[in-house]
Protein backbone atom coordinates (compact mmCIF):
# COMPACT_ATOMS: atom_id res chain seq x y z
CA UNK A 1 0.00 0.00 0.00
CA UNK A 2 1.51 3.29 -1.10
CA UNK A 3 1.06 6.32 0.55
CA UNK A 4 -0.09 8.30 -2.40
CA UNK A 5 -2.47 11.24 -3.43
CA UNK A 6 -5.56 11.19 -4.94
CA UNK A 7 -4.83 12.24 -8.72
CA UNK A 8 -5.94 15.89 -9.43
CA UNK A 9 -8.81 14.70 -11.10
CA UNK A 10 -10.35 12.64 -8.74
CA UNK A 11 -13.43 13.58 -6.84
CA UNK A 12 -11.21 13.11 -3.08
CA UNK A 13 -8.52 15.05 -4.69
CA UNK A 14 -7.80 18.23 -2.12
CA UNK A 15 -8.35 20.68 -5.17
CA UNK A 16 -12.04 19.11 -5.49
CA UNK A 17 -12.66 19.51 -2.28
CA UNK A 18 -11.39 23.23 -1.94
CA UNK A 19 -13.42 23.77 -4.73
CA UNK A 20 -16.95 22.16 -3.44
CA UNK A 21 -15.75 23.81 -0.02
CA UNK A 22 -15.60 27.08 -0.97
CA UNK A 23 -18.62 27.51 -2.92
CA UNK A 24 -20.95 25.56 -0.86
CA UNK A 25 -20.24 27.67 2.50
CA UNK A 26 -22.03 31.25 3.12
CA UNK A 27 -19.03 33.09 3.34
CA UNK A 28 -16.73 32.53 0.21
CA UNK A 29 -13.36 32.73 2.27
CA UNK A 30 -14.50 30.22 4.79
CA UNK A 31 -12.35 27.48 2.75
CA UNK A 32 -10.16 24.44 2.82
CA UNK A 33 -6.89 26.76 2.78
CA UNK A 34 -8.35 28.18 6.16
CA UNK A 35 -8.96 24.82 7.53
CA UNK A 36 -5.50 23.90 7.00
CA UNK A 37 -4.32 27.13 8.24
CA UNK A 38 -6.62 26.51 11.56
CA UNK A 39 -5.08 22.37 11.52
CA UNK A 40 -1.04 23.68 11.34
CA UNK A 41 -1.62 26.22 14.12
CA UNK A 42 -3.12 23.64 16.15
CA UNK A 43 -0.42 21.22 15.54
CA UNK A 44 2.67 23.51 16.35
CA UNK A 45 4.32 20.96 18.80
CA UNK A 46 4.25 19.04 15.71
CA UNK A 47 6.93 19.61 12.52
CA UNK A 48 6.54 16.98 10.34
CA UNK A 49 2.68 17.33 10.23
CA UNK A 50 2.88 21.36 10.48
CA UNK A 51 5.35 20.86 7.43
CA UNK A 52 3.14 18.55 5.59
CA UNK A 53 0.03 21.01 5.69
CA UNK A 54 2.64 23.88 4.89
CA UNK A 55 3.23 22.09 1.41
CA UNK A 56 -0.11 21.18 0.84
CA UNK A 57 -0.65 25.34 1.20
CA UNK A 58 1.99 25.89 -0.72
CA UNK A 59 0.28 23.97 -3.76
CA UNK A 60 -2.34 26.41 -3.91
CA UNK A 61 -2.30 29.87 -5.55
CA UNK A 62 -3.24 32.90 -3.77
CA UNK A 63 -4.49 35.82 -6.38
CA UNK A 64 -3.80 38.45 -4.28
CA UNK A 65 -0.06 38.33 -4.03
CA UNK A 66 0.38 36.59 -7.58
CA UNK A 67 1.99 33.44 -6.05
CA UNK A 68 1.27 30.49 -3.44
CA UNK A 69 -0.05 30.72 -0.32
CA UNK A 70 2.48 29.42 1.34
CA UNK A 71 5.77 30.70 -0.39
CA UNK A 72 9.19 28.13 0.29
CA UNK A 73 11.00 30.88 2.54
CA UNK A 74 7.95 31.11 5.08
CA UNK A 75 7.30 27.51 5.39
CA UNK A 76 11.43 27.09 6.15
CA UNK A 77 10.73 30.10 8.90
CA UNK A 78 7.93 28.34 10.35
CA UNK A 79 9.62 24.71 10.64
CA UNK A 80 13.18 26.47 11.97
CA UNK A 81 10.89 28.68 14.29
CA UNK A 82 9.17 25.36 15.91
CA UNK A 83 12.47 23.17 15.93
CA UNK A 84 14.37 26.42 17.51
CA UNK A 85 10.95 26.27 19.85
CA UNK A 86 10.12 29.62 18.95
CA UNK A 87 5.82 28.48 18.92
CA UNK A 88 5.19 32.13 18.98
CA UNK A 89 7.27 33.05 16.11
CA UNK A 90 5.69 30.16 14.25
CA UNK A 91 2.35 31.12 14.63
CA UNK A 92 3.20 35.05 13.73
CA UNK A 93 4.61 33.53 10.10
CA UNK A 94 1.22 31.51 10.01
CA UNK A 95 -0.92 34.53 10.66
CA UNK A 96 0.95 36.65 8.30
CA UNK A 97 0.73 34.29 5.64
CA UNK A 98 -2.87 33.89 6.53
CA UNK A 99 -3.37 37.44 6.20
CA UNK A 100 -1.97 37.79 3.11
CA UNK A 101 -4.51 34.67 1.65
CA UNK A 102 -7.48 36.37 3.29
CA UNK A 103 -7.08 39.76 2.00
CA UNK A 104 -8.17 43.17 3.87
CA UNK A 105 -11.33 43.27 5.95
CA UNK A 106 -14.49 43.80 3.77
CA UNK A 107 -16.81 46.34 5.04
CA UNK A 108 -20.61 44.71 6.01
CA UNK A 109 -22.41 47.23 5.59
Amino acid sequence: MTDELPSPDSPDSAGARAYRRGFKRAHRREDYALDLFAEAEQALTDTARVSRVLLELSRYYNPLIHGPIVDLESRRRVVEAIEAGRLDEARRVLQERRALYEGPPQDTD
